[in-house]
């Protein structure tokens, strides 16, 4: 049975660790006020060019519709899943869960799968599982920019426009609130146009033509949609850290009432063993 020195060594212990897991809850919910609304600030103009997009997609095309590959559907021979992830731990279940999503997505692919990681989890579950993995992107930072992501956007549109794979998937967690982050897989691509009604396919004009318009649009849309998704990541992260942070504290500060009410405990039975002592030796000196 532990003394009541150890158990005294114990709680400072365990009180030295709710200081420092409050610490940390503070400080991410800090960073989540600032990433929650970099996501909801980025949200509509995600949610509208992909719209734009695929309606324009979905528009009759020139004789030159042949001309954009990221339009351009082959048969899926090869495919390729981007998987957003944290760097860093402590934020409970989250990068478990998104590695379950993208594990069991990639056993149910018939196609060989490789994969480009970005985010020390991600890699770390590419290598873990011995995946095929082609690249890896870490310490993007906690408020990156576009212009950060530009070399991921690039080497996906780059592998898809020469035929290195025949689909690009989007892994990432989806912000839907504090206390609640989704694991989401969406099809990046190739683009799919949108099912226009006869009313809505009116056959506009464009200048200085569709595919051009297009041509420009597409890798913005790509980089956008790469973009949003690492937003979405780090604020899903810090929301999770937060909240795994501030159980941990409460964890801890229950752990060590717990204990102080053992030791307190210990304490009395040990006054109560030294009080009989001390009457019962002075019961045999009157007898």
């Amino acid at each position: 049975m532990p003394s009541v020195r150890d158990i005294r060594r114990r709680i400072r212990s365990v009180d030295n660790t709710a200081k420092v897991t409050n610490a940390m809850s503070l400080i991410a919910a800090s960073k989540m006020r600032r990433a929650q609304s970099n996501v909801l600030e980025g949200r509509p103009y995600s949610v509208k060019i992909q719209e734009v997009i695929a309606n324009l997609a979905g528009q009759p095309m020139d004789d030159q519709d042949g001309a954009q590959p990221l339009l351009a559907v082959r048969t899926v021979e090869r495919s390729t899943i981007l998987m957003v992830s944290p760097d860093r731990g402590l934020c409970g279940g989250l990068h478990a869960n998104l590695n379950r999503r993208v594990g069991q997505f990639m056993l149910e692919q018939q196609v060989p799968v490789q994969a480009i990681a970005v985010g020390r989890k991600g890699r770390d579950f590419m290598a873990r599982t011995n995946q095929n993995l082609k690249a890896t992107f870490t310490d993007l930072g906690e408020t990156p920019l576009l212009i950060d992501t530009h070399a991921i956007s690039h080497m996906v549109i780059e592998s898809y426009c020469e035929g290195e794979t025949d689909e690009i998937y989007l892994a990432y967690t989806n912000f839907v609130s504090t206390m609640v982050q989704e694991p989401v897989i969406e099809k990046l691509l190739p683009i799919a146009p949108a099912k226009l009604t006869s009313a809505q396919s009116v056959g506009y004009i464009y200048e200085p033509g569709n595919i051009t318009v297009l041509h420009n649009l597409l890798p913005r849309f790509v980089e956008m949609q790469i973009y949003h998704a690492i937003l979405e990541a780090i604020a899903s992260e810090q929301s999770a850290r937060m909240v795994a942070m501030r159980a941990a504290t409460d964890n801890a500060s229950e752990l060590a009432g717990d204990l102080t009410l053992t030791m307190n405990k210990l304490r009395q039975e040990s006054i109560t063993n030294e009080l009989l002592d001390l009457i019962g030796g002075q019961i045999a000196l009157e007898g």
